[in-house]
């Protein structure tokens, strides 16, 4: 079974460079959310177009409606910058345990409340459902190994009741 040092990611001053502004971030999310090009999230409509609206940069010719980056993703209804998404999506799933709300505020200068918003989106988004709980050969948890042959037990737990 491979180790945790097998796995490539990006530092933080990577991500730093990533996102320098808002405008990459905004870019980088859309390349991620419209590989093909700007959709509609509420019809899946290409017949969309640019606005000058404040919050919702884009206009949907078919529903009539405008939307951005956010709409239909963990991101709606937020009023943070997409900049401040990534840095907490970046230091939820990079941190072993995760992250708290307390130390995500101080980290991203957020208030505590919008850092157990982001939270608790983040990790809603991404739950699998499409897994049952410990499917697999190998279920590995708070450095804890439960399992192994009966004869590798401690005397007075083969049977699994404590002495």
């Amino acid at each position: 079974m491979a180790g945790r040092t097998d796995r490539e990611g990006i530092s933080l001053l990577e991500l730093a460079e990533m996102f320098p502004d808002e405008r990459s971030a905004r870019r980088w999310f859309e390349a991620r959310i419209w590989p093909d090009g700007r959709k509609c999230p509420r019809c899946n409509s290409e017949r969309t177009s640019g606005t000058t609206h404040k919050t919702m940069p884009y206009w949907c010719s078919e529903c009539r409606s405008y939307f951005s980056v956010k709409t239909g993703t963990l991101m709606e209804s937020s009023k943070l910058p997409l900049r401040k998404w990534a840095y907490a999506i970046y230091l939820e799933l990079t941190s072993l345990k995760g992250v708290s709300s307390l130390k995500l505020a101080r980290d991203i200068k957020v208030s505590q409340p919008s850092a157990w918003f982001m939270l608790h989106r983040i990790r809603a988004a991404f739950r699998s459902d499409d897994d049952p709980p410990f499917a697999g050969p190998v279920v590995e948890f708070d450095e804890t190994y439960v399992g192994g042959r009966e004869k590798n037990k401690h005397a007075g737990t083969a049977s699994g009741t404590p002495r």
